[in-house]
């Protein structure tokens, strides 16, 4: 929650009346952060793989971003395509110990982030990922670069200095 909370107040990316996605949700500390920060008329869904207890006006979808039911019941849940001013994504793979399969892993669900926010950000719209610095980093940073006007890297200072871990904020999204 801390690392999302430095995030919005340094990037401003938390308004109200606007619509968010948080990926990877539970246990729901973004969403819980988020909610109050979006007003009566924002609105957020939140998914995961595990249960989160509920958030108050948020609306809680548990099932693999991977499988088409659960991508599809997000989607029916938005009414429409590019309804979307923010997608979060916090989603981190089981982590197996092995580093090459863990990025991998990491990676592809950043990829499956980015595809979902390409399909549903309206055009300006912002994007919000956890990355692991390793294999695949540049050319994901590269990809972000051609659809956003902004891009920046982001290590938070709740972060352990020696992690891998490191934030992209992508801004003003261009409709592809």
């Amino acid at each position: 929650m801390f690392k999302l909370k430095e995030l919005a107040e340094r990037d401003r990316l938390l308004k109200p009346g606007i619509t968010v996605v948080d990926l990877g949700a539970a246990p729901g500390g973004w969403s819980q952060l988020a909610r109050p920060l979006l007003g009566p008329k924002g609105r957020l869904i939140a998914l995961d793989i595990l249960p989160m207890e509920p958030v108050p006006e948020v609306d809680f979808i548990e099932g693999d971003f991977r499988e088409e039911t659960v991508l599809r019941a997000l989607e029916s849940k938005l009414q429409g395509s590019r309804s979307v001013d923010l997608v979060m994504s916090d989603m981190a793979p089981n982590i197996s110990g092995v580093d090459t399969a863990d990025q991998v892993a990491s990676m592809h669900l950043a990829e499956l982030a980015l595809e979902f926010a390409r399909t549903q950000l309206k055009s300006g719209g912002a994007f919000v990922v956890k990355l692991f610095q390793g294999e695949g980093f540049e050319s994901f940073v590269k990809d972000v670069r051609k659809l956003f006007e902004t891009v920046q890297l982001r290590k938070p200072k709740a972060s352990r200095p020696r992690s891998r871990e490191i934030y992209l904020v992508a801004r003003n999204f261009r409709v592809v």
